[in-house]
């Protein structure tokens, strides 16, 4: 099995988590990613069907100011997050990101276990986006002249050929699929800022929705107990993850001590014009008891809140335009899916957590084994799926807490390296950016994110339905990162690093 190979030295210790000349090809990766690259797979990580489909079901389930509550403060740990991520990624710009951080600033068997379980989530994901691309796109009639395993194909082909194109066409295409979203969300506010004051829709509704019979939003703004709003806390976390990926650009960045600093500071509006005024959107215009909110997924574009939006303002084509917007987000949840994996797998390769062949590059700056082993398991899995889904439903539980663990790994690394920076003397004034309020960024995460995970099945503390499947499933990501984790500290006996023994040597591949 290809993913649990690790090189060792002839004493039969692991190797050193550094570049060495047995794992190092002639040819290296391309710092061909531009500042607008960045910035926009940052807002392209941040902006999918999450805020598209799932947030309708937010805001029903917790009601506006539930939903509003919910996203500001993932979106503040967010936030906190690449800070935290972005302090590490200026200083050592790797391809590995957070893996190579936890390896090297807390302890290997964490590297490894975040690593793999990183692109385990990745190559599921990608799997799950060529399947749901396909219905998405038979939304069109004329479209539905070939099966939908043939549209896959398809999607995967294109997916591929991005990625095997080189690093500045991925950057590109990522490019434009965020720019694609972008323009959508904007047009979006714009047309429910009018609506609401009734220039749009033939009559003003505004404030007047948010009300529940004769009484004011403000005693009902706030749907459900405390574990409905925690539930709603997983469809956000959910939501905002991919925006770790700036980590993993930082490696082919041509200025990272510039770009990514640029990149992060631009979160934290992001997150507020694109999530917390586009929720205020919704609440404003569909009563969040309106049974239109439920059940939204990407095959039915007619329940996404955007659409119901847009229908109300007098937009006949919103459905046909929003299903295009969908279909690119997923598009680009798949190309950077496959690009994440990849350069996961190459960074192991390279740091001898997998095998030094994925550490090898072509002449374009692309880890072409690593594309290859990675578009092989996503083959594989999505015809798993085709042809047994009960099996694939497992698989995909196995991966779904992999985003919630990859920002514990950012927190506690990020923690580890700035005490370790303190022991050893150094100046925090070598730092090219700094994380904003450490420690209380770093901790905050950490316990939001252990919220998060531990509050998943909230079903059976609201309504006394405890199920033993369901409760496996929803959890079984944690008994995967602990496999991974227990087969490398078991097998190589590593220890945590000591304060005084962290690398903090800014080399780079």
């Amino acid at each position: 099995m290809l993913v649990l190979f690790h090189q060792v030295c002839p004493n039969g210790k692991p190797m050193p988590l550094t570049m060495n000349s047995a794992t190092t090809s002639p040819n290296t990766i391309k710092r061909h990613l531009k500042t607008r690259h960045l910035s926009m797979i940052a807002i392209g990580g941040s902006i999918g069907t999450g805020l598209f489909m799932a947030s309708g079901s937010a805001i029903h389930d917790a009601g506006p100011g539930g939903a509003l509550m919910a996203y500001a403060a993932i979106g503040l740990m967010v936030y906190f997050l690449m800070t935290s991520l972005g302090e590490m990624a200026t200083y050592l710009p790797t391809s590995g990101s957070f893996s190579v951080y936890a390896a090297r600033f807390v302890d290997p068997s964490l590297g490894f276990a975040l690593g793999w379980n990183y692109w385990f989530n990745w190559v599921i994901t990608v799997a799950a986006d060529i399947s749901i691309a396909a219905l998405v796109i038979t939304y069109w009639e004329p479209l539905r002249f070939m099966p939908t395993w043939c549209w896959s194909m398809v999607f995967f082909a294109c997916i591929f050929l991005l990625n095997i194109l080189s690093v500045r066409a991925y950057g590109e295409s990522e490019y434009w699929f965020a720019l694609i979203k972008v323009v959508t969300v904007i047009v979006f506010l714009g047309v429910g800022v009018l609506t609401i004051f009734g220039i749009l829709g033939g009559q003003y509704v505004g404030f007047d929705l948010f009300t529940m019979g004769d009484a004011p939003i403000l005693g009902h703004g706030f749907s459900g107990s405390f574990f409905t709003v925690l539930g709603v806390f997983l469809i956000a976390g959910f939501s905002f993850q991919g925006t770790e990926l700036i980590g993993i650009t930082a490696g082919e960045s041509e200025n990272p001590q510039e770009s990514i600093p640029k990149a992060i500071k631009q979160v934290f509006w992001r997150i507020l014009i694109f999530y917390i005024l586009a929720i205020l959107v919704i609440g404003l215009l569909i009563p969040y008891t309106s049974p239109q909110l439920l059940g939204a997924d990407v095959s039915e574009v007619a329940k996404s809140p955007f659409t119901l939006v847009f229908e109300r303002a007098g937009l006949a084509f919103a459905a046909a335009v929003m299903n295009t917007v969908i279909l690119t987000s997923i598009l680009s949840a798949g190309n950077s899916g496959m690009y994440a994996s990849t350069r996961m797998l190459y960074a192991m390769g390279k740091s001898s957590m997998a095998y030094a062949r994925f550490g090898d590059v072509n002449v374009r700056g692309v880890p072409v084994w690593a594309l290859l082993a990675t578009s092989v398991v996503i083959l594989a899995i999505f015809l798993l799926e085709s042809a047994n889904p009960g099996a694939y439903e497992y698989i995909v539980a196995a991966s779904g807490l992999t985003g919630f663990i990859a920002w514990l790994g950012i927190a506690i690394s990020h923690y580890r390296f700035r005490r370790a920076f303190r022991a050893q003397g150094k100046d925090l004034s070598q730092l090219v950016y700094r994380a904003k309020w450490f420690p209380f960024g770093p901790i905050l995460a950490l316990v939001l994110c252990i919220l998060v995970i531990l509050g998943q099945d909230t079903d059976w503390l609201l309504h006394g339905d405890f199920n033993w499947q369901r409760f496996a499933i929803t959890y079984m990501g944690i008994p995967v990162f602990v496999g991974f984790y227990l087969y490398h500290k078991l097998r190589y006996r590593t220890h945590k690093v000591p304060l005084s023994q962290v690398d903090l040597s800014p080399h780079v591949d």
